[in-house]
């Protein structure tokens, strides 16, 4: 056999302890090569790909004590003779799909999809079981322009969630996630919880709706709810802040982009009366928000400065991404409502997050889920990987007392 042979080994059945060095105890009498190796463990069933190169003159040696090992192991093994490595995978995209529950319709809808367009699913892993299933396909000879409109496509008529992303090292490295704060990083609309004290929260209700909707101009829309504020006192805001709710996940994905090392940015149409003690609350450095005028501790039912639009949401994202030294390929934006589209539009990443159909068309890919941090499947982090930066997080103010705890202790005994 010249050295350009190869040998493809699968190996399936129930995985157990140490499996894996006596399969290799195996191989590595012959003296063979580990060109792939590819593992993974689905409720205790085993499937192992192994390709094997600097094969000896006579292979069979090779393969019957490599069959005698499963046989012992009661394991089933699948052999090809073959020439040559993997072959090349060009093309390469990221297909994240999330569902709750996903259903095998799902799966098979997108990779159907994902056929007809040319590519090939290579590998693929759970990304989380919980609070949804989400699951990430490594495919091939496909483009991301291409898929994503005709996943969006498929998705919103079988009823899941999906995205697509650049693989690579399009993929690693640090971000800018920069997020809406109303109905986005909150469940509530902060306009709303301030006209309920003036008792006009019906009124204001009606226009943001017809705002978010894109039926009236953003700036217009605000000037007729802020009037509607006049004459509140200006200690509202401490009262409207303690009453805000984070939407479900929003600590999380703060939390643990910040443990990457992420950046972290909030643009609002809101008011940085409320957005401002929010963002310190949650350690987020970047922010910007409308700021209501306010004389003599009253409000006067006036925006001061300038209003912040789609336009000045767009523009404060490249601001945020130059401030932190990344390109906009590396930026992340999250919305729901049309005030947002220029920053999805602008973002390496737009996710329209719970968001009105307009937004959900126009954005690169869509959260129909009430869990903020599923953005974080989106970039390719595992529940496993959360819940342990999580732990991490939690345990780092303990074990930086630990040496004074221990000096107080030896103290005390002394």
């Amino acid at each position: 056999m010249n050295e350009r042979q190869t040998l493809a080994a699968t190996i399936t059945g129930t995985d157990a302890p140490g499996m894996a060095v006596q399969l290799m105890d195996a191989i590595a009498s012959a003296g063979a090569e580990i060109l792939d190796f590819e593992q993974v463990v689905v409720r205790e069933q085993l499937i192992l790909a192994l390709l094997l190169g600097s094969l000896p003159e006579d292979v069979t040696g090779l393969t019957d004590k490599l069959a005698g090992t499963c046989a012992r192991l009661g394991v089933t093994l699948h052999i090809r003779e073959g020439v040559g490595d993997n072959p090349p995978r060009p093309k390469r995209v990221v297909v994240t799909l999330l569902g709750r529950p996903l259903l095998a319709e799902h799966v098979a809808a997108a990779a159907r999809v994902i056929s007809e367009h040319g590519g090939n699913i290579d590998r693929s892993r759970r990304l989380s079981r919980q609070p949804m299933t989400s699951i990430e396909f490594w495919v091939s000879h496909a483009e991301v322009a291409d898929l994503r409109p005709a996943l969006a496509q498929a998705s919103a008529q079988a009823g899941f969630d999906v995205a697509v992303s650049p693989a690579g090292l399009a993929r690693q490295g640090r971000r800018l996630v920069v997020m809406d704060v109303d109905s986005t990083l909150i469940r509530d609309e902060v306009i709303e919880l301030l006209a309920a004290h003036a008792g006009r929260e019906a009124e204001v209700a009606e226009v943001t709706a017809a705002a978010m909707r894109g039926e009236i101009d953003f700036a217009t829309s605000l000037h007729q709810r802020v009037s509607k504020l006049a004459g509140l006192p200006a200690s509202i805001f401490d009262e409207v802040r303690q009453a805000v709710r984070l939407t479900p996940g929003a600590r999380t994905l703060v939390g643990t982009l910040q443990d990457l090392g992420f950046a972290v940015g909030l643009v609002s149409g809101g008011f940085i009366e409320v957005v401002g003690p929010l963002a310190a609350e949650l350690g987020i450095e970047h922010v910007y928000a409308n700021s209501l005028e306010v004389i003599d501790g009253v409000l006067t039912g006036r925006v001061s400065g300038p209003v912040v639009d789609r336009a000045a949401k767009a523009q404060k994202l490249r601001e945020f991404a130059a401030a932190e030294g990344l390109p906009l390929s590396r930026t992340v934006a999250i919305g729901d409502g049309a005030n947002d589209l220029d920053m999805l539009a602008a973002a390496g990443l737009g996710v329209a997050f719970n968001a009105k159909p307009a937004v959900r068309a126009s954005a690169d890919t869509s959260l129909n889920l009430p869990y903020l941090d599923a953005v974080l499947f989106l970039l390719g982090f595992s529940r496993e990987e959360v819940v342990d930066a999580a732990a991490a997080r939690e345990l780092g103010p303990l074990l930086s007392q630990l040496p004074e705890l221990k000096a107080h202790h030896k103290t005390a005994q002394g």
